[in-house]
């Protein structure tokens, strides 16, 4: 056998024992008559003992000719450490090898293989495989695992079946573009990878299955940050006879039990705003809980006052800064700076403070003292603090001020990422106006069904419907996403109407689901939680890819394959595709 242990198995009481491990050099630690051989594996590291005038010579010998990364098998009697290591799980003992065999050798990796890499992302994207070694991707993926099972686990008990739906689909584009798939067998056409099973997933609903879940890998052709990849791994659910209330009591429910179960964590209770709310108060539909900082509205106390900046802008914002009187010119200007970076879009920032007991701001030439203060009074800000205010078009000034009041929250250490504030935010807007393209688009997807109090107004005002649509957040990360479903075809009729497909349109896109509602569909709704965001909430991380075994670069390559990548002349023939040049 090729070990009797694994390498973070052993303990004191195991001393004495004749034992076998397998697994990766990690280091050698040469101090002339002794030798220590640190011996890796998945589950841990187990350190191995060569000293002149006790282990064979032959060993020793042949130890001169390790390596980093060789793969050795070790037999060999676990004794006590003379020098214990506290922070090693198995730093009470060692291991006196009486024989050693190279299983196979290794070429030096392009990095360190340790808690903390000497590697840039980039070449250990390249060499994934010796990345996917260290000790955190391994704790990651572990995480992922566990996580997957206590899913099906959970879904289960809550009397949901697993179903699997199809990757070759039809193109019905939800939003993002899709990534499609030429047929050889039916020249010119194409096939489709699925950015979510939306359809399927209503059509089992039809079908009677009552309970539907599946853990399930989706496409988008889309711009990717550290929370998005091109292929992404989603919770996918549906349930029939529901509310909106019914879906997110379940669903609270799952995540509750997730976090219980995989980090022993037990979540608060779930706050519930509406969308229009968290807009006011926070400046965005996901806003993060764990700390205060609302956003100021001070429009009619800065407005008017002829200073244009203001008078011509939609919104005028601020937030509080706790403990900001202090901060130096310096340090104000790298919070400028910060909002004036083009992802975060802000022309610039007012601050008022008091300095020596006296107001002090930016603009303090073109507003009195009193109409200063009355800002000051109206933010609740002490003598203490500092206002920082933005000013700008609506959307654009609201995004701003959440993105400054996040990146305050980092400075302060009001983020912490041992807790969690869950919420859900609700009746978002049923659609948003595309001014070039001069039509309404749906917000969630066309499926998702208005609030019945609104449907009257589908016809004349569609810009004013809000929807039976519903997001969970956590720590300012939307980790799911659903609403309660059309299930009448005259309603999804309307609905399509309203976004500016014509009947040919809609019945070409999707005529299979219009029949099939017409079939008796149940009154039905779901949701589909972004498994990888919430793999990197639970274990501490801002990236995706962390938790990914094979993830894609920034650019939507995978650099170890060197993926996407041209096919041959052959193929694009049999493809019926056109040949290159």
């Amino acid at each position: 056998m090729y070990r009797t242990h694994n390498c973070g198995e052993l303990r004191i009481a195991d001393k004495g024992k004749k034992v076998v491990l397998s697994g990766w050099i990690q280091r050698v630690r040469d101090k002339g008559s002794i030798k220590w051989v640190d011996l890796r594996d998945r589950f841990g590291l187990t350190q191995m003992i060569l000293e002149e005038g006790v282990s064979d010579p032959a060993l020793i010998e042949m130890s001169k000719g390790f390596g980093r990364e060789f793969v050795i098998q070790v037999e060999g009697e676990v004794s006590e450490r003379f020098s214990k290591n506290p922070e090693l799980s198995t730093g009470d003992i060692e291991i006196r090898p009486e024989k050693i065999e190279v299983l196979n050798e290794s070429k030096t990796p392009p990095f360190t293989i340790e808690e903390e890499s000497d590697g840039g992302e980039e070449l250990r994207m390249k060499y994934r495989y010796l990345d996917l070694r260290r000790p955190p991707l391994q704790r990651n993926i572990t995480l992922r695992h566990k996580l997957l099972q206590e899913t099906r686990k959970c879904l289960d008990g809550f009397g949901f079946t697993e179903i699997e739906t199809p990757f070759l689909i039809k193109s019905t584009p939800e939003g993002a573009r899709d990534y499609v798939v030429p047929s050889r067998l039916h020249p010119s056409e194409f096939y489709a990878l699925p950015q979510s099973p939306q359809t399927f997933k209503q059509l089992l609903m039809i079908s009677g299955y009552d309970r539907y879940f599946q853990i399930v890998k989706c496409f988008r052709d889309e711009d990717l940050r550290a929370d998005r990849q091109p292929e992404f791994t989603q919770i996918d659910c549906e349930m029939s006879f529901v509310s909106m209330e019914d879906v997110m009591e379940t669903f609270e429910g799952l995540i509750k039990e997730l976090f219980k179960n995989v980090l022993g964590t037990e979540l608060p209770e779930y706050e519930r705003i509406s969308y229009s709310e968290s807009m006011h108060r926070f400046g965005t539909d996901r806003p993060d809980m764990r700390f205060g900082m609302e956003l100021v509205h001070l429009e009619e106390h800065a407005k008017g006052k002829g200073f244009k900046v203001f008078d011509d802008s939609e919104r005028v914002v601020g937030v509080v800064l706790e403990g900001g009187s202090s901060y130096s010119r310096k340090q104000i200007d790298a919070l400028t700076d910060f909002v004036r970076r083009p992802q975060v879009g802000a022309g610039g920032l007012v601050y008022v403070k008091y300095n020596d007991g006296e107001l002090k701001s930016s603009v303090d030439k073109f507003f009195s003292k009193e109409e200063l203060r009355s800002w000051m009074d109206h933010a609740n800000a002490g003598k203490e603090d500092m206002l920082l205010i933005l000013a700008g078009e609506a959307n654009r000034t609201l995004f701003a001020a959440s993105e400054l009041r996040l990146e305050l929250g980092d400075r302060l250490g009001l983020r912490k990422k041992e807790e969690f504030k869950p919420l859900w935010v609700y009746d978002f807007p049923m659609f948003e106006y595309d001014e070039e393209g001069k039509r309404f688009n749906a917000i969630h997807h066309p499926f998702t069904s208005p609030k019945k109090e609104h449907l009257a107004l589908i016809e004349t005002d569609p810009g004013s419907l809000l929807a039976n649509a519903y997001d969970m957040v956590i720590n300012g990360v939307e980790v799911g996403g659903g609403s309660v479903r059309i299930h009448k075809r005259d309603v999804q009729e309307k609905v399509f109407k309203a976004l500016g497909l014509t009947e040919e349109e809609a019945n070409e896109k999707f005529g299979f689901l219009m029949e099939a509602l017409e079939y008796g569909a149940p009154p039905h709704g779901g949701i589909a939680f972004g498994f990888d965001r919430l793999c990197s909430i639970m274990g501490g991380s801002e990236s995706i890819r962390d938790y990914i075994a094979f993830p894609k670069n920034n650019a939507a390559r995978d650099v170890m394959l060197n993926s996407p990548s041209m096919i041959s002349e052959e193929q694009l023939k049999e493809l019926n595709l056109k040949v290159r040049g």
